[in-house]
């Protein structure tokens, strides 16, 4: 049985706005395969801090960061948070319309989240660093 988080169980993330219009956008329109993710996604929009782009802090994972998460496991990952059309597993390019992708949006190194996979299970992972490229939004 799949349990779902509250937003008080969840840590406080920023957002850009044009990123914020984009996703909400992406996640309305998703197609039936990725409706649960959809809906994860619409609920980290409506929860999150949106800033204008140039208020956006440079250690927040936005589209188009880079990230080093470590899971519970004690593993340590690196990717970069893409829209679904750029995702590629195998340069670690993580689409946002993924239970990975929405859990990473918005956090900043030393925050922690539980999400759910779509393995049904509990995961939970830390951030641990963030980089942003000055390409991040055409990602």
């Amino acid at each position: 049985m799949e349990t779902r988080l509250t937003n008080q169980d969840k840590p406080h993330i920023v957002l850009r706005a044009t990123e914020h219009s984009r996703l909400t956008s992406l996640a309305l329109a998703a197609p039936g395969r990725d409706l649960d993710v959809a809906d994860d996604l619409l609920a980290e929009l409506e929860r999150a801090s949106v800033v204008s782009d140039d208020q956006f802090p440079t250690t927040a994972v936005g589209m188009g960061s880079t990230v080093t998460y470590e899971t519970e496991s004690g593993h340590c990952r690196t990717v970069t948070l893409c829209y679904p059309g750029k995702a590629d597993i195998e340069r670690s390019m993580v689409s946002v319309l993924t239970p990975i992708g929405v859990a990473l949006l918005g956090m900043a190194p030393g925050q922690a989240i539980n999400w759910n996979g779509r393995d049904g299970q509990m995961h939970r992972l830390t951030i641990k660093s963030v980089e942003v490229t000055a390409t991040s939004r055409a990602v």
